[in-house]
C-alpha cells in the first residue's frame, strides 16, 4: 500500500517542553552515536501529542536524531503505526477485520463507521471528532469483533453497541472498555468453569487500570509518567543531573529545534580543568552541579535573549559549561542553587530573572516577552 505525506501540512512543529525532557531522556537508552535507534519512540510521541505525524515532526524528530530527512520518511510510511493523516480529535477507530472478527461482525461495524464517522477511511467526520480505518488481527480473537479505541479494546461489539459507544463518546463520556457483552475477560460466553475467584471482580485487570486512569481517550502530553527515565532509577520528570547519574549516562543529544545545525552526536561524560576556581569551591555544599559541557554542541544558543544575562555573563556561563536553552531549562531547585552560588559577582541571578521558565520557552523554539524586543 503506498502511504503518501498529507497534502495540506502545519510550518512547523515543537514538542511540549515534558514531551522535550521525554524525548531526551530516551535518547539515553542508547550507546553514543546509536541515538537514530530512538526513531519509532519519538516519532511514536510526536503523533501522541499532535494526534497525527506532520512531515514538520517527522523532520523535527530527525534534527533530534542526527538523521536524514528521509530515512526518518522511511521509518514513519513503512509502519501503519503511525498516521499520516489528521484523524478525529476525540478518537481515531480502528475496526480489526482479520478473520475472527470478520466472520463475528466486523462488517456490521464498519457500516456504522460508514454511517456516522465519514463513507471512507482515514476521513474525518462532519464535525471533526472521529476518524476510522480496517486494521489487521489486534489479537482478541476470542472477544471479537472488536476494535481499538486510543489506547484500549473494545470488545464483543454489536453494531448497536459500537453505535451508542461512538454517540456516548461524542458527547464527551469515556466509556468503560473491555467486552461489551458482560463478560469479564475472554472466559467462555457459557460462564467460567476455571479462576472462578478472580472473576467475581466488577473488572478484569486491563479494564479495572484503564477505568481508574479515565484516560482512554486521551493523548500522551508527557506530564502523566513521572518516571520518564527509570533504565536510570530517578524518578524525575526532568531530564536528570549528571550528578546523579554520573558517568553511568550517556549525555542526551542537543535536539533545540532553535540550533541550526541540530545534533551530531552524543558525547559521554568528561572531566574538564578548564572551569574557574569558583566551580571547584563549595560546589558539594550548595544544591547539585547540574550538566556542563566542554564546548556548544553545533551552535551555542544566545544566551543573551534570556532577561537578565548579558554579554560579561554569558561569556562567565560559557566558562561554567553552560551554552544552552536546553541546559537551563533541565534544571531543578537543586541545581539552581549551584548555578547561582557559582556565579562570580551574578550571585543569586538565575532564580531573580527565572532562567528556567524563559529557557524552556526559548528551547521549544518560542519567544519571551524579553526576546521577542530584542
Amino acid at each position: 500500500m503506498l502511504r503518501r505525506l498529507h497534502p495540506d501540512q502545519p510550518g512547523s512543529f515543537a514538542f511540549t517542553p515534558d514531551n522535550q525532557a521525554w524525548a531526551r531522556a530516551q535518547i539515553t537508552k542508547y550507546p553514543e552515536g546509536r541515538q537514530a535507534s530512538a526513531i519509532i519512540p519519538l516519532l511514536w510521541r510526536a503523533q501522541e501529542q499532535e494526534g497525527w505525524l506532520t512531515r514538520a515532526a517527522i523532520e523535527h524528530v530527525a534534527k533530534m536524531l542526527d538523521m536524514a530527512y528521509i530515512r526518518a520518511l522511511e521509518v514513519a510510511t513503512f509502519y501503519f503505526m503511525f498516521q499520516l493523516q489528521p484523524v478525529g480529535s476525540v478518537a481515531h477507530i480502528q475496526i480489526c477485520g482479520t478473520t475472527s472478527c470478520m466472520i463475528c461482525g466486523a462488517e456490521d461495524l464498519v457500516s456504522v463507521c460508514k454511517e456516522k464517522i465519514a463513507k471512507r477511511p482515514h476521513m474525518l467526520s462532519p464535525d471533526g471528532k472521529f476518524s476510522w480505518e480496517e486494521v489487521e488481527c489486534l489479537g482478541a480473537c476470542a472477544n471479537a469483533p472488536m476494535a481499538q479505541i486510543g489506547k484500549d479494546y473494545y470488545e464483543d461489539l454489536t453494531a448497536e453497541s459500537f453505535a451508542k459507544l461512538l454517540d456516548a463518546m461524542a458527547a464527551g463520556e469515556v466509556p468503560v472498555p473491555g467486552p461489551q457483552n458482560g463478560r469479564f475477560a475472554s472466559e467462555p460466553l457459557g460462564g467460567v468453569t476455571t479462576l472462578k475467584d478472580y472473576t467475581g471482580e466488577a473488572q478484569n485487570g486491563s479494564v479495572a487500570l484503564a477505568s481508574r486512569l479515565g484516560d482512554t481517550l486521551k493523548r500522551i502530553d508527557g506530564s502523566e509518567v513521572p518516571l520518564i527515565t527509570p533504565w536510570q532509577g530517578v524518578p524525575d520528570p526532568k531530564p536528570v543531573p549528571s550528578a546523579v547519574v554520573k558517568a553511568k549516562e550517556a549525555k542526551p543529544a542537543d535536539d533545540m529545534p532553535v540550533d541550526e545545525t541540530g545534533v551530531s552526536k552524543q558525547e559521554a561524560p568528561e572531566k574538564s580543568n578548564a572551569k574557574p576556581d569558583a566551580v571547584a569551591k563549595g560546589a558539594e555544599e550548595i544544591g547539585i552541579k547540574p550538566e556542563l559541557l566542554t564546548e556548544a554542541r553545533g551552535t551555542a544558543d544566545d544566551l543573551k535573549l534570556i532577561k537578565g544575562v548579558g554579554p560579561k555573563l554569558e561569556a562567565l556561563l560559557h566558562r561554567l559549561g553552560v551554552f544552552h536553552y536546553w541546559q537551563i531549562a533541565s534544571w531543578g531547585t537543586d541545581e539552581v542553587a549551584w548555578v547561582d552560588e557559582h556565579l562570580e559577582g551574578f550571585k543569586g541571578r538565575v532564580s531573580r530573572d527565572d532562567w528556567v521558565s524563559q529557557a524552556k520557552i526559548l528551547a521549544a523554539g518560542g519567544e519571551t516577552g524579553f526576546s521577542s524586543r530584542q
